[in-house]
Formats: structure tokens, sequence, C-alpha cells
């Protein structure tokens, strides 16, 4: 039977993400659920566990910090500390033992210690100038925790269909015969329509050939990130052939999502076939899957084993549809590096940017990249 003090901890840390978003941060019962989940592998009597957790699992925007730390001190300030121990395997909610030292303040326990901050922001700083390539395990699961706060929003673009107006250049004559067949015809009102408009969508190619073995978990975590947000976006691998991976990533968990994206994937660090992959994507899926006026990102170290002429003629093609054509390659993390490989030479003259993918900062860029392109 579950401890009593069990459901305590748990209300206690539900009750903090209420609070948070009755302060105005958007707290969803997925964040609030990974929050309870973290704390019950951490200790919850450790304020910095406490503290981050919360910031990761709960806060997913930047402004929101201030408020996080404000429900923060309130909640576990002076006379609130959450003191725990353990029953089992369940963490749970215990009175605070007395015979304690003073405790401190509420603005020491309200977050983190300076050297505290300041190594976690250090290490942070760390793993965003890190390599992909050269990230442990356990250092490419923060980074994809960091990830996940990356976001794009494409600019907005007119399209052929529009909507009414009250003013305008295009007469709607529909509705202007529809009133004048219910009143006078004397009378003739002016009816105005606009065109509509939309953000434009984002098209990702993941090359995941062996040679990008060291940066395909971290690129389709970046195509992860982006296709959460409001964007319409399309993702497709490829190695030998082009495999659409969009419906894999509709998963609300990144693990998950990953996990049925590898799945798909059957040519997973295989060889290299752009030239034929961005043929069969301009040629025939492109068509239906938003080519036209989107931006489209290749993400690809260019080492191409087919034919660069067939490539080089399907980019002209792909440039002339696309909007803009961003080509990432994590090679050009390199300070030695030239654009000298077959597939790049054969590319480049249809690209409009080329920018490196080699580590969180690189992607950071590309995703602010992205927000400016108009």
């Amino acid at each position: 039977m579950p401890h009593p003090e069990g459901h305590a901890l748990v209300a206690a840390l539900t009750g903090f993400g209420d609070e948070l978003h009755r302060a105005g941060v958007p707290v969803g019962a997925g964040q609030a659920i990974a929050f309870a989940r973290a704390m019950s592998r951490l200790d919850p009597a450790d304020r910095h566990d406490l503290y981050w957790a919360g910031r990761a699992c709960l806060v997913s925007r930047q402004e929101d910090i201030a408020t996080y730390d404000a429900v923060f001190a309130e909640l576990f300030g002076e006379g609130r500390r959450l003191a725990v121990r353990v029953v089992g395997d369940l963490p749970a909610v215990a009175g605070a033992p007395k015979g304690r030292s003073k405790a401190p303040s509420p603005a020491e326990r309200a977050r983190p210690s300076d050297a505290e901050t300041g190594r976690l922001a250090s290490d942070v700083d760390v793993l965003r100038e890190k390599d992909f390539a050269s990230c442990s395990e356990e250092e490419l699961a923060d980074i994809a925790r960091l990830l996940a706060r990356v976001s794009a929003v494409p600019p907005l673009r007119l399209v052929r269909r529009t909507r009414p107006a009250r003013s305008g250049i295009r007469p709607d004559l529909r509705r202007l015969l529809r009133e004048l067949l219910r009143q006078d015809a004397s009378a003739i009102p002016r009816r105005w329509r606009r065109r509509r408009v939309r953000p434009r969508s984002i098209v990702l190619l993941l090359d995941v050939s062996g040679s990008m073995s060291g940066y395909s978990r971290a690129l389709l975590q970046f195509a992860y990130s982006i296709a959460s947000g409001p964007s319409r976006v399309e993702v497709f691998c490829f190695g030998t052939r082009l495999t659409r991976v969009s419906s894999a990533l509709a998963r609300r968990t990144p693990d998950e999502a990953l996990r049925r994206a590898a799945e798909t994937v059957v040519d997973w660090d295989g060889g290299t076939r752009i030239g034929e992959s961005v043929h069969q994507y301009v040629r025939g899926i492109g068509r239906r899957a938003g080519l036209r006026g989107a931006i489209v990102i290749v993400c690809s170290d260019g080492l191409e084993r087919g034919d660069p002429e067939l490539l080089a003629r399907e980019m002209v093609r792909l440039g002339r549809l696309a909007h803009r054509v961003v080509w990432v390659n994590p090679l050009k993390g390199d300070a030695s590096f030239e654009p000298i490989t077959r597939g790049m030479k054969a590319a480049l003259p249809s690209v409009h940017f080329l920018v490196s993918g080699h580590n969180l900062a690189s992607l950071e860029e590309l995703a602010a990249l992205v927000d400016a392109l108009a």
C-alpha cells in the first residue's frame, strides 16, 4: 500500500505547477508529470535538485524564469521547506527534523548558491560549444533537454486564397452580387477581398549516413523540437533512399519520437546518395509535402557517393521552388573547413545559406536564422 506521505509529496509538487500556472507560466499536465518523475529519482530535500528539476521541466520560455523564481521562493521559502525521507522506493514528505542549525534565509533557499549557479551556467556554456561528435551519452542527453527549448517561427507568406476585407484592391464580386439580389440594385455596395497569409512551411532533409553518425541524433532532436512548434514542418531522413519521418516524430515524448524515427529509417548509418534523395523529394514527395515557397534545410556533410551532376541539377530545381535553401554542414565547425567535396561543390551554387550544425550554439543560430528569413 502506498505510504500516505508519498501522496503529500505528489500533492506538493503538483501544487507547485498549479501555482506557476496561476502566476501566468504555461504548465501542462505532461510537464507536471515529467517534474514528478524527475523528483522521484532525485532528493526533494535538496533545494538544488528541486529548483533545477522544476525549472527544466516546468519553464519553457526565457521570460517566465523571473516568475518561476518568485513562486519557488513563496512556496519553498521560510516555514515552507520540504524535508523528505525515503519510505521504501517512494520519497515521502516528513516534518523537518528538530535540533538542526539555523535555517538559511528565504533568499538563500529560493535558489541555488551563486557558486552552484555559476557552475551550472558554466556547464551549459561548455555544452553549447562542444562538438556533438565528441559528446558522451550523458552530455547528449543534457543537450537533448536544452534542444527541447529551441523553436523556429518562419515568416509569413501571401497565398492565393483570399478572405473578405473592409478595403483592398480586389473586389469581392460574389458577395456583391448576392447583396444586389437581396436589395435595391440602385445602391451598389463595395465589397473587397484580400489575400490570406500563413507561415512558410519548413522542410528538413537529414543525412543519416555513416559519415554523419556523430551528428544524426542531435539533428533529429533539433527536427523534433522544430516540429513540436506551431509551424508546419516536414522531416525526411536519407542515406541511400529518402524516408519521411514526420509521422514518427509526432509523439508527445522526444525519446519515443526518436525511437520511432530510428525504426522507420531502414538505411541508418549506411551509404550516402544525396542527389538521388533530393531528386526523389523534388520530383515526387515535395509536390505533396509543401515544397513550393518553403524553407528547406538540408543537413549533410556533402560526402556524395552518387552522381554529383544529378545533385547539381536537382539542387537547381529545389532552389527555384523553395523560398530559401539552407545547408547545414557539421564539418563547417572546423576553422579550416572548405567546401571542396564533390557534393558540396555541386550543391553550393543553389544554396542561399551555408551554416554549421556541429554543436548546440550553431543549432540555436540556425533557428534564429529561420526566424529572420523574409
